[in-house]
């Protein structure tokens, strides 16, 4: 059956609309910076700590100590990356003294979101041209992708390698597994997309990403010479000790509601900025919001395996994270991973639809402010001066949590849809193989 073209346009109609939203918020944040000589929220509150993800890391990297001084949750991937693209001399001081003096590592830095953006570009291309311009522009200028290089997060050069384990770059499957081995060793939760490679049952895709994995992790720890399994397992537990104490860190720029929860007993004084009833509200309703999403990527998960070929993989990775992402934060600047395969989905049914609208909107780089949580004067290195800096408690702190839930919901339901419609023409798969199952997917493409 022939779509129709009208309804196409509209279609692409509201993604350019979006897409100019972003925009527009990016150009008030710019004028912003220039009237404040500052990025304000919900750019990061420290003013003076632009790119130093990158150059803290950068700084252990050429020093000794990173595991058992620093106490460093990266695996050794990190460290020998950094090793590689930074000047050593410019790290005998600090790491504040090496952002000034390593002109090797701003260029890598500028490089990797260069190739992110043009690579997330010819993906969408290549997945539906009619979109690919807004949802490039969307998601180079976007608040996820812009936060990261703000931050410096090694996320950056992760990204190339997560669009050419997910994205259509390549055909090799070989490729495929080593990226998804590198994005594993840059950060440890991105095994929770390659995982549902055991619901499609593609068993040697997800054993060769396994020893690409391993091998990937031995060949750098041999080249570092530290962070051994062990290592990296007490520092994660004394950093998810340290992070549990540090609430306003984690509501600031969050994927989940669940650090709202942690408030009372830390002590953080919410009530100061809005009412207890609302607040109580909040809490009451946050864990039942966290449930059931849970309990929906679950339904599509097992759903998924029972009617293996009824959604695509990049879909139940999609759906995977996003319940990873509802239910605990890694960082907003993580939030690239979400939108890049969200932006790999064909707007041709509601579900997307909604998913897509929740992905623009969470690439808005501006934010409404509350109410005032401190005002300090210091400085910004982006400016160049000393600079009085307002940060508060904003609508997009309690947004953007909401929107992967949205994101999630109208995914899942649309998944669980199409998995009931598989069960009326295919018996479910139960067994490890694929003989009981058609190779070709029964997914719609983009799904």
């Amino acid at each position: 059956m022939t779509a129709d073209p009208s309804r196409w346009s509209a279609k692409r109609a509201v993604e350019w609309g979006l897409a100019l939203i972003v925009i527009a918020s990016l150009a008030w944040t710019v004028m912003q910076f220039f009237q404040k000589h500052y990025l304000p929220q919900p750019f990061v509150f420290d003013t003076n700590d632009t790119f130093m993800d990158w150059f803290n890391t950068a700084y252990w990297a050429n020093n000794p100590g990173a595991f058992d001084v620093w106490r460093t949750i990266y695996p050794p991937l990190s460290f020998v990356f950094l090793k590689a693209t930074t000047l050593s001399s410019c790290y005998l001081e600090s790491p504040f003294y090496g952002r000034d003096c390593d002109w090797l590592a701003r260029t890598t830095i500028y490089f990797s979101y260069g190739l992110v953006a043009l690579l997330a570009f010819v993906s969408f291309r290549r997945i539906d041209r009619t979109t690919a311009i807004p949802r490039g522009l969307a998601f180079a200028l976007g608040m996820p992708l812009l936060y990261t290089l703000e931050r410096g997060n090694l996320i950056l050069p992760c990204v190339v390698f997560f669009i050419i384990a997910y994205g259509d770059l390549v055909k090799s499957p070989h490729w495929k597994w080593i990226a998804m081995a590198v994005t594993i060793n840059f950060k440890p939760y991105l095994l929770i997309p390659v995982l549902p490679l055991a619901i499609k049952r593609d068993w040697r895709s997800l054993e060769m990403a396994g020893f690409a994995t391993i091998a990937v992790y031995l060949l750098t720890l041999a080249t570092l010479g530290d962070g051994t399994l062990g290592q990296m397992a007490a520092n994660t537990r004394d950093w998810v000790t340290f992070q549990s104490g540090q609430i306003w860190n984690e509501i600031y720029y969050s994927t989940s509601y669940a650090p709202l929860t942690l408030i009372d007993a830390n002590r953080f004084p919410i009530r100061s900025y809005m009412s207890s009833e609302t607040f109580e509200s909040i809490t009451a309703t946050v864990p039942v919001l966290i449930r059931v999403s849970q309990l929906l990527t679950l339904a599509v998960l097992i759903g998924g395996w029972l009617q293996p070929a009824a959604l695509s993989f990049r879909r139940l990775s999609l759906v995977a994270m996003a319940g990873y992402f509802a239910t605990q934060s890694p960082g907003g600047y993580s939030i690239a991973f979400l939108t890049f395969l969200l932006f790999l989905e064909r707007a041709d049914r509601t579900g997307p639809m909604i998913a897509l609208v929740c992905g623009y909107l969470l690439a808005i780089t501006a934010d409404w402010p509350l109410a005032t949580i401190t005002n300090v004067s210091t400085t910004s290195w982006l400016g160049g001066q000393t600079v009085l800096v307002n940060f508060s408690l904003a609508i997009g702190q309690l947004v953007r949590p909401g929107l992967v839930i949205v994101l999630l919901w109208s995914l899942a339901v649309d998944s669980l849809i199409l998995i009931v419609a598989a069960h009326r023409s295919h018996v479910p798969t139960l067994g490890l193989g694929k003989s009981r199952f058609a190779l070709a997917s029964l997914a719609p493409q983009g799904v």
